[in-house]
């Protein structure tokens, strides 16, 4: 049975990932939109990195997976998603080498969590800081090295969706319930609290603002749907986007009456207003994450705990 978890994550941080650069002048990633609006972006792959790096440091997830043997890096093949809850998760390529006997090509398996982009909310508008190593250079008596980097402070969002009856199937390979189950409730943990290393900064991209729930069908019903406004310095949440999204139908239900959100206080002026919209389903952050757990174990057949 097709059943997909999917949810739009908003959060605050600071230049998250940076492209190649110019000379001395460090450049962030950006895109370009219809008006000429910059906004700024971490790309899936640098979430993807932060996401293994932390299930790595928090649930010890195998990372000895790749080698070199065929003269690129990629996975080994003399492991599967058994031993791999990175491959299981995000999917691999293993390449043949063709042979008198055999074409080549490659073994695949494609992604069953997939992530978007973190796109920034508010416009980039050219903020740089230069920077010397006046430090080091005084100790020698030399002139110091100068840069510059590009900042940008800005509230981002990103999507999730993660295909539930994919996880822990591969061919021949099967993994339980239990299994599937606690791998997925370790990925939502990760993503309540992830962070991201970067330049010397430590950036929290644990949400401030969480929407979506689980359906029949694996899609990112809010990708894209996610807004704000800002007046007086007060930041506002663009309703009627979301309510573009609630009111769709899948088989004549509601995408509305599966969803829910998770709220942080303090951020959002209008934040009243969606917990109306959603009444009993308007959540914290945490219990957000609790509910999307007990779904989740509900789903595979396991007991919450």
């Amino acid at each position: 049975m097709s059943k997909g978890l999917t949810a739009s994550v908003i959060f605050q941080a600071q230049s998250l990932n940076y492209d190649e650069g110019i000379a001395n002048i460090s450049v962030l990633k950006k895109l370009t939109r219809g008006d000429g609006t910059l906004i700024t972006y971490a790309s899936r792959q640098a979430l993807r990195y932060d996401i293994v790096r932390l299930g790595h440091e928090m649930y010890n997830w195998n990372l000895q997976v790749v080698d070199k043997s065929k003269g690129t890096v990629q996975f080994r093949d003399d492991l599967t998603i058994k031993d791999s809850v990175e491959m299981d998760l995000f999917g691999y390529m293993k390449t043949v080498k063709k042979s008198q006997k055999e074409t080549g090509g490659a073994g695949t398996r494609p992604a069953v969590v997939r992530l978007s982009h973190a796109i920034s909310l508010e416009p980039y508008r050219s903020d740089t800081e230069f920077l010397t190593n006046k430090g080091l250079a005084d100790r020698i008596k030399e002139h110091p090295n100068i840069a510059n980097i590009e900042q940008h402070l800005s509230l981002y969002t990103y999507t999730f969706t993660i295909d539930l009856a994919k996880i822990g199937e591969d061919g021949e390979t099967i993994l339980d319930n239990a299994e599937k189950s606690k791998r997925v409730n370790q990925f939502l943990e990760i993503i309540k609290l992830l962070n991201r290393n970067i330049r010397g900064r430590q950036e929290n991209l644990s949400p401030i603002f969480i929407i979506g729930g689980i359906y029949d069908l694996s899609s990112p019903f809010f990708l894209g749907r996610i807004g704000i406004n800002m007046k007086n310095g007060l930041y506002y949440i663009q309703e009627d986007k979301l309510n573009s999204t609630l009111e769709k139908t899948l088989d004549n239900n509601k995408i509305k009456d599966k969803t829910f959100v998770g709220f942080a206080d303090g951020y959002f002026t209008n934040d009243f207003k969606i917990k109306e919209m959603f009444g009993e389903r308007a959540l914290s952050v945490e219990h957000f994450f609790v509910k999307m757990k007990n779904e989740v174990n509900n789903f595979y057949g396991v007991s919450n705990t």
